[in-house]
């Protein structure tokens, strides 16, 4: 059985929102991890986020993102997967997701983004 929880729609997303979430070290590496090498749309479970910080705190960090619109989670038994919202993030603010990734990017060591372990799903 599958349930999502909240999140915002489109039109409900609102860039003081984003930009604040983004704000925090934490949330913008999940961001950028979740944006992948190829920008792709990619769909990865919190566990794989182990090495960014303890549960709890992953847990509040994924409810931020999820309520700024940045995120959608989707929930599978007991799995928790999280993937960006790009088609909806490009069409209310044009540019902006890219200008993020690609400044996190540059920035990834100075900001000391921790890695991301990713197992292959079975």
């Amino acid at each position: 059985m599958s349930r999502t929880p909240l999140h915002p729609t489109r039109e409900q997303i609102e860039l003081p929102t984003v930009l604040d979430c983004l704000s925090d070290p934490t949330r913008l590496a999940i961001v950028f991890t979740l944006a992948g090498n190829d920008q792709a749309a990619r769909e990865l479970r919190c566990g794989d986020f182990n090495a960014f910080s303890g549960k709890s705190n992953l847990a509040y960090h994924f409810a931020k993102l999820r309520e700024a619109g940045l995120i959608e989670t989707r929930i599978v038994g007991t799995t928790r997967y999280q993937r960006l919202r790009r088609q909806d993030l490009d069409a209310r603010f044009p540019g902006l997701l890219d200008a993020v990734i690609k400044s996190a990017a540059r920035d990834a060591e100075r900001l000391q983004f921790p890695r991301c372990e990713l197992v292959a799903a079975d």
